[in-house]
């Protein structure tokens, strides 16, 4: 039997989590310019699968490469580095041009 080979991890920041079991996980990445010579930031987005719904929006997380578990899933929450500044608190309501 074949040993399986280590799965792919990255660090990046939640997007979104208005999905049920689901995050959309943003990660940057520093490239070098062919001809400048200069790092580029490039970002790529992942949807993860969170199974306990524990990653809010803004939080630094951890996932892995795991099986397809969807059409686009491919990756899966492994752990919450940090939280959002905001997560204590409920989202603010926008505000209304013109009133007080």
């Amino acid at each position: 039997m074949t040993e399986r080979q280590a799965r792919r991890h990255v660090t990046g920041v939640v997007v979104s989590d208005r999905m049920d079991k689901t995050i959309t996980v943003k990660v940057d990445r520093l490239v070098r310019h062919t001809m400048y010579r200069k790092f580029v930031s490039r970002s790529s987005k992942f949807y993860a699968h969170d199974e306990k719904g524990e990653a809010g929006l803004g939080d630094t997380v951890e996932i892995a490469e795991t099986r397809p578990l969807s059409k686009l899933k491919r990756w899966r929450l492994v752990r919450v580095l940090s939280r959002a500044a905001s997560a204590a608190g409920e989202p603010q309501a926008p505000q209304v041009g013109g009133q007080k």
